[in-house]
């Protein structure tokens, strides 16, 4: 939610009763921006105080775009509360049209969502951690990179749109179509345990030392700065939306992605049964030892995990030349 500040100067009601008028502003400050956080600051209080129903206030007002984050428990929603904040309501419109246009974007999404917060990569405490709103993102990105794709790029909503649709806020273009039924669907009809296992084997590999995740041409560029992870912003395109992860949560968040897909890879060839009780599937990757799961008991390894995982994956994909864990060549034949 955001409150539109600017917009109050449009109401036009005029009270008749009485002999005084009265005009309400904010005392001088030095910045918009303190400004903002001196009126949320405030906003917070109330909501503590006094909103019904309105649990767990939180005022980070220090955050890039200042807010106030609280709980609704009569509705059950988690509310961000900004101000004059209109792209991202706008970011909020686009991802609910990915997620209306195929059925696989929310279960991807959800899937990803519990999965990192299972393995403490996500925190509803702002702090280096990769944001939902990051991993959002990714899904997005890897679901455009799909032969055929699942989802279409920004800039191709963009060109379905018409002059209804156009959205111009702070300079930034925020135009995209708006109209479901314009957009042709996917041909793309790959099953979600495929895409579960194809997402942590792409995003287990990829350069994120060298390239940026880019929504709105659906791939990869070069990376504009130094930041570990970098993920453009839709629509603001000079920020980087996870500029706060740090290097140690990015590769956390790699590690776990390649142990994941091993696993998967794992429960192709060996599918527990039903009478053994065992977690398997997504399952079996929300179990916080998962990163112990796969070290076969072994104390001492001569390589790290990662990339012991990432050769794995390797030798399953050209299984004719490849060697397995115990460093032996291994030769696969088909009857």
């Amino acid at each position: 939610m955001f409150l539109a500040l600017d917009e109050i100067g449009n109401f036009n009601a005029h009270k008749t009763s009485g002999n005084f008028l009265m005009e309400f502003q904010v005392k001088n400050v030095s910045s918009e921006r303190i400004a903002t956080q001196k009126i949320l600051s405030v906003i917070g209080e109330c909501l503590d105080n006094f909103g019904p129903g309105c649990v767990g206030v939180q005022k980070i007002l220090n955050a890039r775009c200042p807010l106030v984050r609280f709980s609704h428990q009569a509705s059950g929603f988690q509310c961000d509360l900004t101000t004059n904040n209109r792209i991202a309501l706008k970011s909020s419109e686009l991802l609910y049209i990915y997620g209306t246009l195929d059925s696989r974007v929310r279960a991807m999404v959800f899937s990803i969502r519990c999965w990192a917060r299972a393995h403490s990569l996500t925190s509803s405490i702002p702090g280096a951690w990769i944001t939902n709103f990051s991993l959002t993102m990714m899904v997005i990105f890897f679901l455009q990179r799909r032969s055929p794709p699942i989802l279409p790029t920004l800039d191709y909503l963009k060109t379905l749109a018409d002059a209804e649709d156009k959205c111009i806020i702070e300079g930034h273009n925020c135009t995209f179509i708006s109209d479901l039924n314009r957009i042709e669907p996917s041909k793309n009809t790959e099953p979600l345990e495929l895409l579960l296992k194809e997402f942590f084997e792409f995003f287990g590999n990829f350069a994120f030392n060298k390239n940026s995740i880019n929504i709105r041409q659906g791939r990869e560029q070069n990376k504009p700065e130094s930041s570990p992870l970098h993920i453009q912003n839709p629509f603001e395109t000079s920020l980087n939306i996870s500029k706060n992860v740090s290097q140690s949560q990015l590769q956390k968040f790699v590690d776990l992605a390649r142990e994941s897909a091993w696993i998967l890879h794992q429960e192709e060839k060996d599918h527990p049964s039903p009478s053994s009780n065992q977690p398997w599937g997504l399952a079996a990757l929300l179990l916080p030892s998962v990163a112990k799961s796969t070290s076969h008991g072994k104390k001492k390894r001569k390589k790290p995990a990662s990339e012991r995982i990432k050769n794995l994956l390797e030798s399953i994909k050209n299984p004719e030349n490849s060697t397995n864990i115990n460093g032996k060549r291994t030769v696969t034949t088909q009857a």
